[in-house]
């Protein structure tokens, strides 16, 4: 399920429909086989490299990693994004996919355009190019050891075709925002977040920053996708309704398995 929820004194409707043909599953599968060469085994796991010699089967000789890419199309913009499998936040999740699409079949409703827009757990940066594309000033924003990858996907997809240059700062959920983000100073019209309800520990500072930069009278919208994985997701959207005005705005079935022979 996705959850596509709006905080805002004009709440809002509309369609997502979504195309699971170009969503790749997130996780890391074994994939490959082993194979003999120069007295080195060679084995694959998702996108490393392991290399040992068959006389040491658990020792670990040298590691190659490489960077993974995911294309996508939106608002009439090819969009190639570098993925990482160093971190959940350098993975496309099909909750940034979901609400990317919604944007783009809902611009009569929710306009981008010269709007401020900021969002939290950006990851690759997928959300904020569409955004920038569809006219937003937009500041993505997830911890330190995201934004050099997120920077990247940023300037690559969005310099000579966004009327803004989208801007990365570090934030931390629920740590230094008065500091760093002081209100009124910074206000945005929309808060964007995909796929940040999962299994971590950070779920009472997400919501504090959730209220941070939507307070009462702020007039700002939250727009937030998520897909339900567990309990505790549930448990967070059921606290999400009792602090904000929430509409929900599409649902969408559970994706399909995917067959990865």
């Amino acid at each position: 399920k996705y959850f596509c929820l709006d905080k805002g004194p004009q709440p809002r409707s509309g369609v997502c429909r979504e195309q699971s043909s170009i969503y790749k599953h997130g996780h890391i599968a074994l994939n490959g086989s082993h194979q003999e060469k120069s007295k080195y085994h060679f084995t694959f796991v998702g996108k490393f490299l392991y290399i040992f010699p068959p006389s040491c089967m658990f020792c670990t000789i040298y590691v190659f990693y490489s960077l993974g890419k995911e294309s996508f199309c939106f608002v009439g913009h090819d969009i190639s994004i570098r993925e990482s499998i160093d971190t959940y936040g350098a993975l496309i999740w099909p909750g940034c996919v979901a609400l990317c699409q919604f944007l783009e079949n809902n611009q009569q409703h929710i306009n981008f355009m010269d709007k401020a827009v900021l969002e939290i757990g950006a990851g690759t940066g997928l959300l904020s190019i569409v955004a920038s594309l569809l006219g937003a000033w937009v500041t993505a924003t997830d911890k330190p050891d995201i934004l050099s990858n997120l920077k990247f996907n940023l300037l690559r997809n969005t310099k000579g075709r966004s009327r803004y240059t989208p801007q990365v700062a570090p934030l931390t959920w629920g740590s230094d925002l008065d500091r760093d983000f002081p209100y009124p100073s910074y206000h945005y019209d929309y808060v964007l977040a995909a796929d940040v309800v999962y299994h971590h520990e950070c779920l009472d500072e997400l919501l504090k920053t959730m209220h941070h930069f939507c307070r009462p009278g702020s007039s700002t919208t939250l727009l937030w996708a998520n897909k339900t994985r567990f309990q505790s997701d549930l448990r967070f959207i059921e606290c999400f309704k009792r602090n904000f005005n929430t509409t929900l705005l599409s649902e969408l079935p559970q994706i399909p398995k995917w067959d990865m022979s």
